[in-house]
């Protein structure tokens, strides 16, 4: 029974941890909150990054995962993410393999204006293609519809939003999903940035979480990008979360 409960709490850990990924803006990633801006047409973003969430009740995370997203069409960006998960209940042994792969669409159906904000959605499927038994997976689809806006204003960049979750699975529900994040971008190497996000109770019985973040995106190059960010919970059970990725721009 205490293995069970300890794999369960892993396996809504990993949950928890697929929700945590342009480059003047640097929207999504290295954040949780996500925006509504796609990749421009044609082009193209690579990400070779890792990921981290630990809990009173668990370590999880990607070591790594592989971020592709490319502008199939103007305002419209395909998105996929493949990742080598780990799961290490407390006191227990680690597992380490693949995880559960995230598709994605993202699409922008306002353009930002003088005073309007950008605005579109980025619905994600997490299509459950990693080991539930181990902890490297949900053993489930899941699906997240939000929507998006984001406003510039000189060198500050600000954007965020709601979604809800489609949580399938036994003791598990439906959960909300709100965040904002706010950047300024200090040079021509460096922007810093910080978010605070909400989510509500993911399991029946369950707690909300709501953390933060803090980021930094340091641009080598036009095409060459690096970013990390760190963060802890405010309210549940996160410890520490942390990201790190190199970025490629095509």
């Amino acid at each position: 029974m205490i293995a069970a409960m300890t794999l369960g709490r892993s396996i809504a850990v990993l949950a928890a941890v697929t929700v945590l990924a342009p480059v003047p803006a640097h929207a999504g990633p290295p954040y949780v909150t996500d925006d509504p801006e796609p990749v421009e047409f044609r082009h193209w973003e690579f990400y070779l990054a890792t990921q981290h969430l630990v809990t009173r009740d668990a370590a999880t995370g990607t070591a790594p995962h592989v971020e592709v997203n490319y502008g199939a069409w103007p305002g419209l960006q395909l998105h996929v993410i493949a990742p080598l998960a780990y799961a290490r209940p407390s006191g227990g042994s680690t597992s380490y393999g693949v995880g559960d792969i995230e598709l994605g669409t993202k699409l922008r159906f306002i353009d930002e204006g003088q005073w309007c904000p950008m605005v579109g959605t980025f619905p994600q499927f997490e299509v459950p293609t990693g080991d539930a038994t181990r902890g490297l997976g949900t053993g489930h689809l899941h699906v997240l519809i939000p929507i998006w806006l984001q406003k510039s204003f000189g060198a500050w960049t600000s954007y965020g939003g709601a979604g809800l979750w489609v949580n399938p699975g036994q003791g598990n529900r439906n959960y909300g999903y709100f965040g904002w994040q706010v950047q300024r971008r200090l040079s021509r190497l460096a922007t810093i940035g910080t978010e605070v996000f909400y989510t509500t109770p993911d399991q029946v019985g369950g707690d909300a979480n709501l953390r933060f973040n803090l980021g930094l995106v340091l641009d080598f190059t036009e095409h060459h990008h690096l970013l990390l960010s760190v963060g802890r919970g405010i309210v549940g059970d996160s410890l520490f979360l942390g990201y790190l990725a190199y970025q490629l721009t095509i």
